[in-house]
């Protein structure tokens, strides 16, 4: 994928990539829904008051757009809706660091989808033994 996604605009996109995959990492949070289509990508940006005020809120999502801008275009998939929720530290971070750390949400959505499908199907227990209960 070469050009950047679109954006998400209505509430309703927006709480259907709540109810998605989740990634919090320290710079950012990354909501996820696959939309079941084949079309391109698309990008969402939010940020609470709890994060500060206005001007740091919006300095929060000018700096999650660009982030955005930088590693969606490479790793974001067809048929996805993405929300990128700022963070306290979103305003404090290394800029190396929150693309890292929008690198690294990315990969565990993606990720770990495949990984678990499988491991949910099969009944036998794991190899880590965190499936096995205590007692």
């Amino acid at each position: 994928m070469d050009r950047q996604p679109d954006r998400l605009r209505k509430r309703k996109d927006f709480l259907a990539a709540a109810r998605g995959r989740k990634r919090a990492e320290r710079g950012l949070v990354l909501q996820a829904n696959f939309r079941n289509d084949e079309n391109s990508p698309r990008v969402g940006f939010t940020v609470t008051r709890k994060v500060g005020c206005a001007v740091e809120r919006n300095r929060a999502k000018r700096r999650l757009r660009a982030a955005a801008a930088e590693v969606l275009p490479l790793l974001a998939k067809d048929g996805y809706d993405y929300v990128l929720i700022g963070r306290q530290d979103t305003l404090t971070r290394r800029w190396p660091d929150l693309i890292g750390d929008l690198r690294i949400a990315l990969s565990k959505v993606h990720g770990s989808r495949g990984a678990q499908a499988p491991a949910s199907s099969d009944a036998s227990s794991s190899a880590s033994g965190k499936d096995v209960p205590h007692g």
